[in-house]
C-alpha cells in the first residue's frame, strides 16, 4: 500500500501545476468573472443637464451661512449668471456688486465633474489665485454633487501660506426653486443660495471674457 503512496506522490510532483488547475477548474466548471465596479455617470449627467436648462439666465441669491464673515459680501448684490453652455462645459459668473472677478466652469470630464473657480482682475488678466477646485469622487446626486480640492489647488493653496484650504470641499445643488454654492472643511462654512424661480436682467460679462 505504501508503494501506491508513494507512486502517487511521484506522478503529482512529475505533472505542472498549471495542468494541475486547469484539470480542477474543468472539475469545477467555467469560472466567473466578475467586471470590476464603475462608478455610474448618470447622476454627473442629470446634475449637469438641470444646471444647463438655464443658461443665459440669472439669478440673485443671498448669503444664508458664513461662520467667518469679514464683511466682503455684506450689503452687495449677490448674482450668478448661466452665461455660456456647451455639451461639456457650463460658464457661470458670480458677480459680487461691482465685483465681475469670479467665474465657476463645471466641465464633464469623461470619469465626472469637475469644478473650476476662473479669477480674473479688472484688465482681464488671471489672478495669482486661479483655477483652483476640485473633481468629484463618486457619482453623487442628480441635485447635488461634492468637489474636493485637487492637487493643483493644494500646491497653490500651499504656496499661498493658506494650507488649511486644502481640505477644501466645494458643494453645488441644484433643486427647481434654488441654487446653492458651498464650501466647506474644518471649522469653516459658506453657502449662498440663489432663487432660482425669480429671473433677473443678466449682468455685463465678467472680467476676462467678451459678450
Amino acid at each position: 500500500m505504501k508503494y501506491k503512496f508513494a507512486l502517487a506522490a511521484l506522478i503529482s510532483s512529475l505533472i505542472p501545476a498549471s495542468a494541475l488547475a486547469a484539470s480542477s477548474a474543468k472539475n469545477l466548471g467555467p469560472a466567473v468573472v466578475k467586471p470590476a465596479p464603475q462608478v455610474s455617470i448618470a447622476s454627473h449627467d442629470a446634475f449637469f443637464d438641470k444646471l444647463r436648462a438655464h443658461c443665459g439666465k440669472a439669478y440673485q441669491g443671498k448669503v444664508t451661512v458664513d461662520n467667518q464673515d469679514n464683511g466682503s459680501f455684506s450689503g452687495k448684490k449677490l448674482v450668478m449668471h448661466v452665461r455660456k453652455c456647451s455639451d461639456t462645459e457650463l460658464q457661470i459668473p458670480f458677480h459680487v456688486g461691482d465685483d465681475a472677478s469670479r467665474t465657476w466652469i463645471i466641465t464633464k470630464t469623461g470619469s465626472g465633474l469637475s469644478l473650476k473657480h476662473d479669477h480674473r482682475m479688472s484688465n482681464g488678466e488671471y489672478d495669482v489665485s486661479t483655477m483652483y477646485g476640485g473633481h468629484t469622487v463618486d457619482a453623487g446626486w442628480q441635485h447635488a454633487q461634492s468637489f474636493p480640492a485637487d492637487q493643483y489647488s493644494k500646491e497653490l493653496f500651499v504656496k499661498q501660506g493658506i494650507p488649511q484650504s486644502n481640505g477644501n470641499t466645494w458643494q453645488i445643488f441644484i433643486y427647481p426653486e434654488t441654487y446653492t454654492y458651498r464650501l466647506v472643511r474644518e471649522g469653516r462654512e459658506f453657502r449662498v443660495d440663489f432663487d432660482l424661480t425669480n429671473p433677473i436682467t443678466p449682468p455685463a460679462a465678467p472680467w476676462g471674457y467678451q459678450d
